[in-house]
């Protein structure tokens, strides 16, 4: 278990700026969910790699750290020394111009160095950067920090996501921590219109955003409608029932070649049991509950969901358009639940856009008008993955609260399950 850190705050060179305690608040808060998050699992835990596209919790923990260490402190805190320079080859994820790195696929096979160690690397980066912090650094290093501070927020969601699909292999069904389970019936769906027209999406320069959320940019939408709640284990019961993963005439071709090459019959963590299907949670298996969110879909599943209701996906547009309108609240991360919760009725027209299920959208992941990576290697960070993967938006119930946005575009390629994901529907107006 990792304790909690608390740090005296030390002036370096100066008066720190008036609004420094809540820099450092802020960014001590992250790194503080990240020890939390990491906090339930054993050492082995931390070490296990389940497949390629995840990674242990262990990483995470360093590559968040590695993140401040090499793109703030190295070239912004004239006396940082660094931890060791070794981890720059460990923990470096993508960032070609940094330089080479480990595999992503063997990160797995990295026992060293442990997770106590890799906790006295994140005390030592936690010290320098609230030093940094306080004294009144310039806004190109606050940026970086702030970029640090969502990049990490990333990771907590993703640690989740891979410990998650690690523990699911074990037939045991071992529990990452107990949950508090939330019943309750589905709200009805209902379709709710929206009128279209000339609209303005992504992101307007006001806060911190990512650079794939800009610039902002006018489109036109033809009258649409959005249903009222996300796609519900019970309507995914019914399409397992009237034969969904058997029929080709629902699936795009490269979807029904993956279903029978993966041999899909479920939603991932889903299991055929005597009393009925189960799924695997963070909280142990539990019975599938016909009201929650469906979750852990593909976008090929999504899609032939969708097409099986005689609808189809919103576009990434038509969402923003309709979610513009609401706060960024919702079942968003909270550690007694990590798990989508039913819609109730009385909240806004259309719910659950925030938090609950990541929602596949029909958009390839492509720049907007205008586009331009941000400069220097942190540039590498969203425009390189432009190609061959599909938008989500809204967050999920393992998204930090205050991290997700109207204007936030996640993406993953159309075969990942092992994300919060889930279904929206949308059809044409009258349809």
């Amino acid at each position: 278990m990792t304790a909690t850190r608390s740090y005296a705050r030390p002036v370096a060179g100066g008066t720190p700026g008036a609004d420094a305690p809540s820099r450092v608040e802020r960014y001590l808060a992250v790194r503080d969910l990240t020890e939390a998050l990491a906090a339930p699992l054993s050492a082995e835990d931390q070490t296990v790699q389940s497949m390629p596209d995840a990674s242990p919790t262990k990483w995470h923990r360093a590559h968040t750290t590695w993140f401040f260490d090499e793109f703030v402190l190295q070239p912004h805190h004239r006396a940082y020394e660094p931890f060791d320079p070794a981890f720059r080859f460990l923990f470096n994820s993508y960032y070609e111009a940094v330089g080479p790195r480990h595999p992503r696929a063997a990160r797995g096979v990295v026992s060293r160095p442990g997770t106590e160690e890799v906790g006295a690397f994140r005390t030592h980066v936690d010290a320098a950067i609230v030093e940094l912090l306080d004294t009144d650094p310039s806004p190109e290093v606050l940026a970086l920090v702030e970029l640090g501070c969502n990049h990490e927020q990333q990771h907590q969601e993703l640690l989740l996501m891979d410990i998650k699909h690690a523990l699911a292999q074990n037939r045991i069904d071992p529990v990452y921590r107990p949950s508090r389970h939330v019943a309750g019936p589905a709200a009805e769906r209902r379709w709710i219109g929206h009128q279209g027209g000339k609209l303005v999406v992504g992101h307007d320069g006001d806060g911190f955003a990512y650079d794939n959320e800009g610039p902002a940019h006018p489109v036109w939408l033809e009258p649409f409608e959005l249903a009222s709640r996300a796609v519900t284990n019970g309507e995914v019961l019914a399409f397992i029932e009237d034969g969904g993963y058997a029929r080709s005439d629902l699936w795009l071709s490269d979807g029904w070649a993956t279903v029978q090459a993966e041999g899909w019959q479920a939603p991932l963590y889903w299991r055929a049991e005597d009393a009925g299907w189960s799924v695997f949670t963070l909280g142990g298996r539990l019975p599938v509950d016909p009201h929650e969110p469906a979750c852990h879909l593909s976008y090929y599943e999504a899609d032939a969901i969708a097409r099986w209701f005689g609808a189809r996906l919103p576009t990434e547009a038509e969402w923003e358009a309709v979610a513009s309108a609401q706060e960024p609240v919702g079942n968003l991360l909270d550690v007694e639940v990590l798990h989508p919760r039913p819609t109730s009725a009385g909240g806004p027209e259309v719910g659950q856009l925030f938090g609950d299920v990541w929602e596949w959208t029909g958009s390839a992941y492509l720049p907007y008008p205008g586009f331009q990576p941000a400069p220097g290697a942190v540039g590498e960070y969203n425009g390189k993955f432009m190609v061959s993967q599909h938008v989500l938006r809204g967050g999920a119930c393992v998204t930090p609260p205050g991290h997700v946005r109207s204007t936030y575009r996640n993406f993953f390629p159309p075969s990942a399950r092992w994300a919060f994901s889930g279904v929206r529907l949308a059809r044409g107006a009258g349809a």
